[in-house]
């Protein structure tokens, strides 16, 4: 379990690579030249779920590896678990109907929240015991 948290990091950079693909494929099917980010639809959507992939990330892998390193290195690997499991479930949702991707967001937001209670008590306890 103490590996876990940078399987889920790996995981992490497989699903940006692969959000990175979808937005890059949906490009070529529907005629959208870069630097362009609009235009049809669904690639619009295959954009937003690759921006807000990667901004969830930017908050995502730092609290997941504060709470690893400070003491809760297999329930930050589990936490980190659902986190994935919720931005999967959020990108498909969202790449077929923009109003569905709520469930697959609150999933992702439960794990995030969890790992960041996690990172607080970790460093918490940390700078108030030593």
């Amino acid at each position: 379990m103490t590996h876990l948290p940078a399987l889920v990091t790996l995981l992490t950079v497989l699903l940006l690579f692969g959000t990175t693909w979808i937005v890059s494929h949906a490009r070529g099917k529907y005629g959208i030249k870069a630097p362009s980010t609009t235009g049809d639809p669904a690639f619009e959507r295959a954009y937003r779920v690759q921006m807000n992939t990667l901004e969830s990330t930017v908050m995502f892998l730092p609290t997941l590896w504060l709470a690893a390193n400070y003491g809760f290195s297999g329930w930050a690997g589990i936490a980190g678990l659902v986190w994935l499991v919720g931005r999967v479930w959020y990108a498909q949702a969202y790449l077929k109907a923009a109003g569905s991707r709520g469930p697959g967001f609150t999933v992702a937001l439960l794990g995030w929240a969890a790992a960041l209670v996690m990172a607080c008590f970790g460093v918490g306890r940390v700078m108030l015991l030593g």
